[in-house]
């Protein structure tokens, strides 16, 4: 059993689709729109991320939060430092040998972790 689809109500879809898109691979061309205004766009590895209208979004937990896992230690860095570059707000973040990670927030807050630990 694999999970395979998140769902996130967001204020504005296509900011939240553009921020997806541009740091964690989501391809606007798979977007799908359906008739209570949610739209659900796809990566590579066949997740699908559900954006649905909200006028109030954004965890109210802090820990709250969902990840990606990527191939190494230096992938982690090199997208954090482009995210930080970019003005995305790096909320936590850990680099030990044993796991390299960092939380950034989407557009709405929601919590995103990108991480590495070795297999």
């Amino acid at each position: 059993m694999d999970i395979r689809h998140i769902g996130l109500p967001v204020r504005d879809y296509e900011r939240s689709l553009r921020f997806y898109a541009t740091y964690f691979e989501f391809d606007p061309a798979t977007a799908q729109s359906y008739p209570d205004g949610t739209v659900i766009v796809r990566n590579a590895d066949r997740f699908d991320l559900a954006l649905h209208p909200a006028t109030e979004a954004g965890a109210s937990s802090s820990f709250l939060h969902f990840g990606f896992a990527v191939a190494d230690a230096e992938a982690v860095r090199s997208l954090r430092t482009r995210l930080e570059r970019d003005g995305v707000p790096v909320v936590e973040r850990d680099d030990e040998p044993e796991l390299v990670s960092f939380k950034c927030l989407d557009p709405d807050g929601w919590r995103v972790e990108v991480y590495w630990e070795p297999s």
